[in-house]
């Protein structure tokens, strides 16, 4: 705001100015790796700023934020030390935090050794703090070749529909939470006192709200991953639409349902597995894909209400969604085949 034309390597002199400054004395006990970490961190938000004025995007460029709380401070190869069985972890730096018990999961960190460990990241979540390690190591899995190809449709009223006709549940987390966060909200409301100090109550009543909603949170990640995984492991090829979520929940009336999808999250996982099982993951422009029949390619117009495909030309009677994942899978084909994987 202050200096346009500010670098990367601006804001790592100012970590070490603000270092030596009176006024943020909490500065100088932080460990001199974390205080460079928290710069990149806030470089990465000014740099997409520049790109993105750069592009010419239409609509807000992504000014940077100031950030009220911190929730995270990440260290890179100094200020901490783990324990000889990796179960402890101890902070060295100016604050003293002390020793503290790691619960790992059925992949500990006891596998890599110090060199592979680059760095590590302390994150405060509604339930407690925990430990994200960033491991340098090549992550491969063998994937048995199975045969099949399947293009996907993601939606509303099943999570996705493959162009066999398989579908999965939306399971719709956030809805199925919405009488108990509800509830839970209004209890925080009550507790709260404009204009003083809130009371011990609202505190505890405002991490059984947060709790909840971590719950949700966690109940997508969780079902993204599982999804995911099992499409990659049973395709050679998976072919989505490219659908810009952005521009989807402009729409009031179906922007809580489809972010209760978590469609991004899926199909980042979706890239993920992709590159580890080393198959061939690929997104397609969504235009038309539910319209056009998936037979002979004959544009019927429908609306949202309209849940089956009638063809007025082939006659062909297909679900909506069953009828665009075929259409989503020919789109691959045909861009890179120049043939139809339909056709005989």
């Amino acid at each position: 705001m202050d200096n346009k034309g500010i670098t990367r390597n601006d804001l790592q002199k100012l970590c070490s100015t603000l270092a030596k400054n009176q006024d943020t004395p909490w500065v100088t006990l932080l460990n001199s790796q974390a205080r460079q970490s928290a710069a990149d961190r806030a470089w990465q938000s000014i740099n997409r700023f520049y790109q993105n004025c750069r592009a010419k995007i239409s609509g807000k460029k992504g000014f940077p934020k100031f950030k009220k709380y911190s929730r995270s401070v990440e260290y890179k190869l100094t200020g901490y030390k783990l324990s000889d069985n990796r179960r402890k972890i101890k902070f060295t730096d100016g604050f003293k935090a002390g020793e503290f018990d790691l619960w790992c999961s059925q992949r500990t960190i006891i596998y890599y050794s110090e060199q592979q460990i680059r760095r590590v990241r302390v994150v405060r979540r509604a339930d407690g703090y925990y430990c994200q390690f960033l491991i340098d190591v090549e992550r491969q899995e063998n994937h048995k070749p199975t045969g099949q190809v399947t293009g996907i449709d993601l939606g509303l009223k099943e999570f996705y529909t493959d162009s066999q006709g398989n579908t999965v549940d939306n399971p719709r987390y956030l809805r199925k939470s919405e009488k108990r966060l509800k509830k839970a909200q209004r209890r925080l409301s009550k507790r709260f006192r404009k204009g003083t100090k809130q009371s011990n109550n609202y505190h505890k009543q405002r991490v059984k709200v947060a709790k909840l909603h971590l719950k949700v949170s966690r109940q997508r990640k969780d079902k993204a991953i599982k999804d995911a995984l099992a499409l990659v492991q049973s395709n050679d090829l998976v072919v989505y639409e490219a659908l810009k979520i952005r521009n989807l929940v402009k729409n009031h009336k179906l922007a809580k349902s489809i972010s209760d999808a978590s469609w991004y999250q899926f199909t980042e996982w979706l890239n993920y597995f992709a590159k580890i099982y080393r198959i061939v993951c690929v997104a397609v422009p969504p235009h038309f894909t539910t319209q056009d029949c998936s037979v002979c390619s004959t544009r019927v117009q429908k609306s949202l209400s309209t849940r089956t495909h009638q063809c007025p030309n082939c006659k062909t009677v297909l679900d909506r969604d069953h009828n665009a994942a075929i259409n989503i899978l020919k789109k691959r084909f045909s861009a890179v085949l120049g043939v139809s994987p339909m056709s005989d």
